[in-house]
């Protein structure tokens, strides 16, 4: 399903963004590059990493830790991992996380 929309930043709060579980490295060097820019002008944005197996999340957020990172010391991060689990009755597995400026 595709899902076209404007929206402008200044309209929301805390900018939400997902990784989905058949998305590969390229979707997760694009959402680094995303959440970095969107860092610039917002305190924090959350994040659902999600896959179907239990280490899909885990994983992606671990390769968006090191990509990340390899900006240099001017963009540290902090994490905060925030729920995380299955969906009932499917096999596909989330964890949220809270990104925000050191």
């Amino acid at each position: 399903m595709r899902l076209e929309y404007s929206i402008s930043l200044d309209e929301i709060d805390v900018p939400r963004f997902a990784v989905e579980g058949v998305e590969g490295i390229g979707k997760v060097f694009t959402l680094a590059t995303l959440v970095l820019n969107v860092l610039s002008v917002k305190p924090r944005v959350e994040l659902v990493f999600h896959g179907l197996s239990p280490e899909d999340p885990a994983r992606k957020f671990e390769a968006f830790q090191c990509i990340a990172r390899s900006v240099g010391p001017d963009s540290e991060l902090v994490y905060s991992e925030g729920q995380g689990g299955s969906v009932p009755g499917s096999s596909s597995y989330y964890q949220w996380v809270s990104v925000s400026r050191a």
